[in-house]
């Protein structure tokens, strides 16, 4: 490999929210990775630090054709510049969303278990939560339309929070699947969000289907949100994107996400995003076989040494969501003691809904002398609960 993902770094000490934990711990929780940037776009941010003025900063053309070029050689979406509005992060995209495309008091459906923040940026501006539980057979999970279905046809439910791929369960929805969901939300008024953040950290030989790719319907009913955060580590630089290629919807975004002071750049976002898409296609192609590499040890340790927790197949993410239910229905009780008996700080399932209780939620993003040390503590945290 050209890269080295084996090397420990020391993230104790500068203020890293994961790593914000007593000595004894070791934080495979929220989702960022122990792994840093890649050279190219550590050089990048150098050598603009070199020129020692950060005033005030422009959306450079470079910006627009970054994000055209990517998503048009990697998925075979064509893009156009119109469409991108800049934005600081995915949340507050979907905050913007939400209270932009909805009114107080109406329903956001979400699709548990879900990414937690969701039910923050649905709560903290005066709507309703509608959860359409996804339906997990034990192995895997899929949608439920016939509940989809009658969620999106109360009047009071305006707005739909896709996450494509899933976070945390791992899947990559297919294009029958989202097509589906288009049609129904197109049906009943219901626009899309679709938070595609992900998109980039699939298994090798895997891709993702972007939700405006699958139809016209999908196309002009809906906004993505997407970012080079996760792909890259760089979520401390404030940088993502919202894509909408309908042009009412895109004015009513562009409206709120510059309301709220959320659309303009600091210096470092630009210059990271660019290099990043440009030039950082060689270290994802390694990082997400090392990932991979990972997922793979993690099921083999498991079935071998932890026999009553199992890993759901996932297609997409570093994060493996984890089924307890052969050991407890209640995971954030397993969470908390697996914390306090081993250190290991795991997310407990229920943060992302009730259907996910019986789950924890681990980040394998991390060296693998790290991820050995991550399983060695949950084989004993299982044993002694």
């Amino acid at each position: 490999m050209k890269y080295d993902f084996d090397r420990l770094t020391q993230r104790r000490g500068t203020g890293s929210l994961k790593w914000d934990v007593e000595e004894r711990e070791l934080p495979m929780w929220v989702a960022d990775m122990d792994f840093p940037a890649a050279p190219e776009i550590r050089a990048a941010i150098e050598k603009r630090a070199e020129h020692g003025i950060f005033g005030y900063n422009i959306i450079p053309e470079e910006w627009y054709q970054a994000y055209v070029s990517w998503w048009s050689r990697r998925y075979g979406l064509d893009m156009e510049r119109e469409w991108l509005i800049y934005c600081t992060g995915v949340i507050p995209a979907v905050s913007s969303a939400v209270r932009k495309l909805t009114t107080v008091g109406e329903n956001v459906l979400v699709q548990t278990p879900v990414y937690n923040i969701f039910f923050n940026s649905i709560r903290n501006n005066g709507r309703n939560i509608l959860e359409n539980p996804l339906v997990y057979d034990g192995r895997e999970y899929r949608m439920d339309f016939e509940d989809l279905e009658k969620k999106l046809a109360d009047p009071q439910t305006t707005l739909m929070l896709l996450c494509n791929p899933h976070n945390p369960v791992g899947k990559i929805w297919d294009r029958e699947t989202l097509e589906r969901v288009g049609q129904l939300c197109a049906k009943h008024h219901v626009v899309v969000l679709s938070d595609e953040i992900h998109c980039d950290l699939t298994d090798p030989g895997v891709k993702y289907v972007p939700f405006i790719s699958v139809s016209d319907v999908c196309r002009d009913n809906s906004v993505t949100c997407m970012a080079p955060t996760k792909t890259f580590n760089i979520a401390g630089l404030q940088t993502a994107a919202v894509m909408v290629p309908d042009p009412v919807l895109r004015h009513k975004m562009d409206r709120e996400l510059n309301t709220s002071e959320v659309a303009e750049p600091n210096t470092f976002a630009v210059t990271a995003a660019v290099e990043a898409y440009n030039e950082g296609e060689a270290w994802l192609e390694e990082l997400r076989e090392y990932l991979y590499g990972n997922k793979l040890r993690v099921r083999e340790f498991l079935e071998r040494e932890v026999p009553g927790v199992r890993a759901v197949p996932s297609q997409a993410t570093y994060l493996l969501w984890l089924d307890c239910s052969r050991v407890t229905e209640d995971g954030t009780a397993l969470a908390e003691f697996i914390r306090q008996e081993t250190g290991l700080y795991l997310t407990a399932g229920e943060h992302y809904g009730s259907c996910g209780r019986g789950f924890l939620r681990m980040n394998i993003a991390c060296p693998r002398e790290r991820l050995e040390d991550g399983l060695n503590r949950l084989k004993q945290g299982v044993e002694a609960y």
